[in-house]
């Protein structure tokens, strides 16, 4: 994938935005970077869109502005001079999406079935959008569509809501996932954008998928450890399972053999990607040891230490 739909998956939400009024340019451009997701498609199904992309990429130049429904290369031209960092099209006009390749401009058209898969591919693509996704089949239609073509990954947009955000992004095939629910029509043309933002925080929190594993209890040696740890078994009625360097009581508490991290010890919180809560809390201005980044197989980042300590207790993320 070129560096932009990497950015996308580190994101993992694109609000899909039609303005009809520039006026609310700046203002939802300000919700959503407030919310956390300083990203949007905005449509060019409305007469403001070019200049809605000029508005919140001058006044956020933070923002990943992508342009959506694009339907002509003209477009293509209106949207990346506007400064539109992506092009994303309900369909693959292979005119349209030549004449981005061409140029270096990133492109995900939209896909239906396997032949519009197969004819991004003989232009060169390894991500396309699918749409609209969940009216044509959902997650089931993609996973199906995945099998035969093993290098592709996929932007589904279409029927994304809260619910079922977390399914679709569960699959390591899927790069990022379009929605508008936080930012439909109705409350932007109200000018309720706190409650965008609102939604747009609870869209992140939700995507993410925080919460405390388990406690890291330090120890000065094996036998203080096994000790603290019988005492959890005997008291609780916790499973104890050794491991190589620690007991495990149960599920949430780790009593380790030695002095590990942290003056304390450490607190495991987990989350539904790594590479997408290193991406959030980067954003955040939280500090990681990349020297203790673990990687699956497939690249994913699966563990990682933040810099410093909290309450005398380091702290590492994991997935759930």
């Amino acid at each position: 994938m070129n560096d932009t739909l990497v950015k996308l998956s580190q994101i993992g939400i694109v609000p899909v935005v039609a303005l009809n009024d520039i006026k609310d340019a700046k203002p939802l451009a300000k919700a959503l970077c407030d919310g956390g997701l300083p990203c949007a498609e905005v449509t060019f199904r409305t007469d403001c869109a070019e200049e809605a992309i000029r508005v919140m990429t001058t006044e956020f130049p933070q923002m990943f502005i992508g342009a959506g429904t694009v339907l002509t290369t003209e477009q293509v031209d209106r949207a990346v001079g506007a400064g539109a960092r992506f092009i994303v099209s309900p369909g693959l006009n292979p005119e349209v999406v030549k004449y981005c390749v061409d140029k270096n401009i990133p492109v995900t058209p939209g896909c239906a079935n396997p032949s519009d898969i197969e004819q991004a591919l003989a232009l060169g693509l390894d991500v396309v959008k699918i749409f609209p996704a969940e009216a044509i089949g959902g997650l089931k239609l993609i996973k199906s569509m995945a099998a035969p073509y093993v290098n592709m990954k996929f932007m589904p947009t279409g029927g994304i809501n809260a619910k079922n955000l977390n399914d679709y992004l569960a699959y390591d095939r899927i790069v990022a996932c379009g929605g508008s629910w936080m930012v439909s029509g109705d409350l932007v043309s109200a000018g309720k954008f706190d409650e965008i933002t609102a939604l747009t925080k609870e869209a992140v929190k939700n995507m993410l998928g925080f919460r405390i594993k388990h406690i890291g209890i330090n120890s000065p040696d094996d036998a203080t450890a096994a000790s603290t740890a019988n005492a959890f078994a005997s008291m609780f009625g916790f499973d104890k399972n050794e491991a190589v360097g620690s007991y495990f009581c149960g599920e949430g508490v780790e009593v380790m053999k030695s002095q590990g991290k942290g003056t304390m010890g450490h607190i495991a919180v987990g989350c539904n990607s790594v590479d997408r809560a290193v991406y959030h809390l980067s954003a955040q201005g939280v500090e990681f040891d990349m020297d203790t980044a673990l990687y699956n197989e497939k690249g994913a980042m699966k563990f990682i230490y933040l810099k410093g300590e909290f309450g005398g207790f380091a702290l590492h993320l994991t997935l759930n």
